[in-house]
């Protein structure tokens, strides 16, 4: 079936329908990874996002059991060059194709994903409809359509859970968990509470973690107000480890600001240098937020890591407490596991507080 991609710019791309037979309106952003496309579209950082793809064949080698990222992914949209008609992999289960008819999120093939490439990185990431006619009624549509602002409201636990073991205890809030977050904590033995975003600081402390990880999740962390007081209320008193849109709101807790990026950082080829030690880790990333360098306090917080290409900052510490922060993704999935030693740290860093405490006690 005949669909088309449009875009707020008046830009058109025909091609064939997959997926679910819906229409869909959403900001279109790019992802650079050449594989792990079921890790991407359940990731709920892409929340309301429709995500076009660089490399040319998606879907060569099915969905399985493995690689979910969330159980009810909310992207609104999957663009490919090539949608594979064959999965051929030991562990597939269904296709990209039935998956998606599942997930109830449309997708388009055939589209020039280079020139629509070079677009978004010209003009910036956009509104874009897939839609059945490409015709002045779905531009109006596209047009009037408002970005929502609650997006990690969205899909964040509206109940705590648990994820027992016999280890550390530690408290995951949740603002578009990634399931390979927990799965890092959990090799670790990390006894686990996933909280809700608008989780108070006293609620916290009521459990007695041993630390705080503030996840991955979607869209402007200004959006998160509740957010900065919780952190400011628990660091100091409890480890802290934030990534991706936790570590942009580690920064805005302690006074730093955050702008939105013209494209973003999204596949798993980003270079990240640590300042420290000249070490090189190629990293998963999905933002399209940074932390504005010239806006952070260095008496409150040391810059650790940045990435290569464009000199973002990429990793933050704080000089008094047991926190630190990055931008990218250390769990990985999709990507090299070049970071996961991230996790071990985080380990280290609860034991050094524990003894501390225990000393001063």
């Amino acid at each position: 079936m005949k669909r088309y991609l449009i875009l707020a710019d008046g830009s058109i791309f025909e091609g064939e329908g997959f997926g679910a037979p819906t229409t869909t309106t959403g900001e279109i952003v790019f992802n650079t990874g050449m594989s792990g496309y079921q890790e991407t579209i359940t990731d709920q950082s892409y929340n309301g996002e429709i995500i076009a793809f660089t490399y040319p064949l998606i879907g060569n080698y099915g969905i399985n059991r493995d690689d979910y990222e969330s159980i009810a992914p909310t992207c609104k949209g999957v663009v490919v060059h090539e949608a594979a008609r064959l999965a051929s992999n030991w562990r597939n289960q269904l296709s990209l194709d039935e998956f998606l008819k599942q997930k109830k999120i449309p997708g388009i093939t055939g589209i020039d994903t280079r020139r629509l490439t070079k677009r978004l990185r010209t003009e910036g990431t956009m509104k874009a409809s897939i839609v059945d006619t490409a015709d002045e009624h779905a531009f109006d549509q596209l047009n009037a359509l408002v970005l929502p602002k609650n997006q990690v409201q969205q899909v964040s636990t509206t109940k705590p859970f648990p994820s027992p073991a016999t280890g550390k205890n530690v408290v995951v809030i949740d603002f578009g968990l990634k399931h390979s977050v927990l799965r890092e904590l959990s090799k670790r033995q990390c006894n686990l509470t996933v909280m809700p975003y608008n989780t108070t600081a006293e609620e916290i402390i009521q459990l007695a973690p041993d630390g705080v990880l503030l996840s991955n999740g979607p869209g402007d962390p200004k959006d998160v107000p509740e957010a900065l007081e919780m952190i400011r209320g628990i660091q100091g008193k409890i480890p802290l480890f934030g990534i991706c849109l936790g570590h942009q709101l580690f920064a805005l807790a302690n006074g730093a600001d955050t702008y939105k990026m013209k494209f973003g950082h999204r596949g798993f080829n980003h270079p990240v240098r640590e300042i420290a030690t000249g070490r090189i880790d190629f990293t998963s990333q999905n933002h399209g937020y940074a932390v504005d360098a010239h806006s952070i306090n260095k008496d409150n917080l040391l810059v650790t890591h940045i990435e290569i290409n464009d000199g973002t900052v990429e990793g933050l510490r704080h000089r008094q407490y047991p926190a630190f922060s990055v931008q990218f993704h250390p769990d990985a999935t999709p990507g090299p596991h070049d970071a996961d030693h991230l996790f071990d740290e985080f380990m280290e860093m609860m034991d050094a507080f524990a003894k501390r405490s225990r000393e001063n006690a």
